[in-house]
C-alpha cells in the first residue's frame, strides 16, 4: 500500500481549495487529499517566486506520472494487441504519451486554469504553452496515483487518452493537422473550411494569437498559438479530436 504525506502550501487560501473541489468534482475523481492536488497544479516559477514560503512545486509528481502513463499504455496496448511488435508497441506507446497529446488532454480538461504560474509565465501565455500543459497532465497522474489506487488511475487515463491511443494507431499522430482535418470531413464530400482571427494579445515580440475554425458556417473549435499558423493547427487539432469523439 502506498504511504505519502502531502506538503501543504501554507499560502493556499479558501478559494484555491473550493476551486480544487470543484475539480475534483468535475473530473468525477475519488475525494483525495487537496493538498496533493494543490502541488501537482503548482508551477516551479511561482515557487520560485514564493521562495520565502517554501512552496513545493509539481516535478516530482511529474517524474512519477510520467512513469505511471508509460506502464498504463505499455500494458493496455500489450494486453489489447497479443500480435504487435515490440517496436510497433514503442512507436505507439511514444505517440499516445507524447508532450503534444498529453497538452490535448490538458486542454480538453480545461486543467490550465487551475495552474499557479510565476508573473513571467502567466505574462507569456503559460496556462496554454504546451510543454507546461503536458508536464500538468502527468503531475496530475502522479498525484492520482498517490492518492488513490493503480485501478483509478489505469480507468481515468484511458478514458482521457483512448483517443490518442486510436489516432496513434491510424498514424494521424504529430501529422499536419488542418489536413487531417480537410481530409476527415471531406469523406462526405466537399465542405468549406474557414480560420478566422478571434485575438491577438501580448507585445510585439511574444504575441499569442486566438483563431477559430467554422466548416459550412458552423463554428467548431478554437485555438492558441504565437504565430496564426500554430493557432490554426490547434483550432484544427481541437476540431479534429471532438469530431472524432463523437463518431
Amino acid at each position: 500500500m502506498k504511504q505519502y504525506t502531502a506538503h501543504k502550501n501554507h499560502t493556499m487560501t479558501q478559494a484555491r481549495e473550493d476551486s480544487l473541489h470543484e475539480l475534483v468534482s468535475r473530473l468525477s475523481i475519488p475525494a483525495i487529499d487537496i493538498a496533493i492536488l494543490d502541488c501537482a497544479f503548482t508551477h516551479t516559477s511561482y515557487a520560485n517566486e514564493h521562495k520565502s514560503q517554501a512552496i513545493h512545486h509539481n516535478q516530482r509528481l511529474e517524474f512519477l506520472g510520467d512513469a505511471v502513463l508509460d506502464l498504463i499504455i505499455g500494458e493496455y496496448l500489450f494486453m489489447k494487441y497479443p500480435d504487435m511488435s515490440e517496436g510497433n508497441l514503442t512507436k505507439i506507446k511514444a505517440a499516445t504519451v507524447c508532450e503534444d497529446a498529453l497538452a490535448s488532454a490538458s486542454r480538453t480538461l480545461h486543467l490550465g486554469d487551475y495552474l499557479l504560474l510565476g508573473h513571467g509565465e502567466r505574462a507569456s501565455g503559460g496556462y496554454d504553452r504546451t510543454s507546461i500543459l503536458a508536464d500538468t497532465f502527468e503531475s496530475l497522474i502522479g498525484a492520482l496515483y498517490i492518492a488513490t489506487d493503480f485501478a483509478t488511475v489505469k480507468d481515468f487515463v484511458l478514458t482521457h487518452l483512448r483517443i490518442y491511443i486510436k489516432q496513434a494507431l491510424e498514424g494521424k499522430r504529430g501529422k499536419d493537422y488542418k489536413t487531417l482535418l480537410q481530409e476527415f470531413v471531406q469523406r462526405d464530400g466537399d465542405k468549406h473550411i474557414v480560420y478566422q482571427l478571434i485575438s491577438e494579445s501580448g507585445p510585439d515580440h511574444a504575441k499569442t494569437f486566438h483563431m477559430s475554425v467554422s466548416i459550412d458556417g458552423v463554428e467548431y473549435e478554437s485555438g492558441f498559438g504565437k504565430s496564426k499558423k500554430i493557432a490554426e493547427q490547434h483550432a484544427a487539432q481541437l476540431t479534429l479530436e471532438t469530431l472524432m469523439a463523437v463518431q
